[in-house]
């Protein structure tokens, strides 16, 4: 099962292969960019997969937290003293944490290395290691620091989902729900009911979420307009992280209390009506995701969604359902009314 990305701003073109990792045959050194954890799950396997003269292996701590210069500093040094060059190429062996950072330390390395993803998470699969958006945190918010830059390939496998615990494969399900809400009612109604434990149906989900998001980026590669509809409930997903320090919720969770607040918003603004949102909330709770956080100083919060990079000239965009199954990106919406919805999380 294959899906193509096809990009027609940098005329680079690449496959996502689903259960289809089987030799992967490279030129040069290779470099495999993991953490403690997934090695010890599943290393052995991916080394089973590889064919290459040399291959080292950088292991990196576990955690958003971790997701700074600092770590990309520190894979950079190994792989400097490991001497590799232009012709070799990055692995990113894990969640979303590892493929942003391998993204963004393959696109800087000597100007620009090869690399590619092979997640091992179910958020990691159907969106972080697709679409070429790298980058890390630092003190100001979420992915500030980054750059497009896509890979050579993505494999994305079923057996690497086995070892997840559910709280990692619900937060992966809410990036799938983010998709479904945005783009597709069909899979929408198809979530209601699906019973993603059934690993057939799983590979469909994942074949899914993967073809909506391959068809917006090959539209919109820079993120200039249709592809920060993908960031519907990030808004307010990235300041609840920010504000927490990455330690409180995996970022799927985030997003899912994000999309709920994004939700208020719209029927505040009569975008959507009570049913609508109800239906998100309840298919989000059918996953055990979270809905609700405490915001203690509720201009505080407005502040920061100054940062965010879809902001321009001060002006916050909000990504919004107008129906499930489509959306609206705003950027004239009052600060009262955004105020009014956050007081509701107080």
């Amino acid at each position: 099962m294959q899906v193509d990305i096809k990009l027609k701003q940098n005329e680079k073109n690449y496959k996502v292969f689903i259960n289809e990792l089987d030799k992967i045959s490279l030129s040069g050194k290779v470099a495999i960019i993991t953490n403690a954890k997934i090695a010890g799950l599943h290393l052995n396997t991916l080394f089973s997969k590889i064919i290459a003269d040399e291959v080292y292996v950088v292991t990196i701590p576990d955690g958003e937290e971790y997701k700074n210069l600092n770590t990309c500093e520190d894979i950079l040094r190994q792989l400097f003293i490991s001497k590799l060059d232009r012709t070799s190429t990055l692995i990113g062996f894990g969640g979303g944490v590892v493929t942003d950072m391998t993204g963004f330390v393959a696109s800087i390395y000597e100007r620009g290395i090869k690399f590619i993803n092979i997640p091992t998470t179910l958020l990691a699969q159907v969106d972080a290691s697709v679409g070429g958006k790298t980058g890390v945190n630092n003190s100001f918010g979420k992915n500030l620091i980054g750059t497009f830059y896509q890979p050579e390939a993505v494999y994305c496998q079923m057996d690497f989902l086995r070892t997840l615990p559910s709280r990692e494969f619900n937060a992966g399900v809410a990036e799938v729900i983010k998709m479904a809400v945005m783009f597709d009612n069909d899979m929408f109604k198809w979530l209601q009911q699906a019973d993603l434990k059934n690993e057939s149906e799983l590979s469909k989900l994942v074949q899914k979420s993967i073809q909506l998001k391959a068809d917006v980026v090959s539209k919109d590669e820079r993120e200039r307009g249709l592809r920060a509809v993908l960031n519907y409930g990030h808004t307010f997903a990235h300041v609840i992280e920010n504000q927490t320090q990455y330690k409180c919720y995996l970022h799927g969770e985030a997003v899912a209390i994000g999309m709920n607040m994004a939700n208020s918003l719209a029927l505040k603004l009569g975008l959507i009506d009570a049913k609508q949102r109800d239906m998100i909330k309840n298919l989000m709770h059918k996953f055990n995701l979270p809905t609700h956080y405490k915001i203690e100083n509720v201009e505080n919060f407005y502040n920061a969604f100054l940062l965010d990079k879809k902001s321009e000239n001060d002006k916050i965009k909000f990504i919004l359902p107008c129906a499930i199954g489509d959306n609206l990106i705003k950027s004239d919406v009052s600060k009262d009314d955004v105020l009014e919805i956050l007081s509701e999380f107080k």
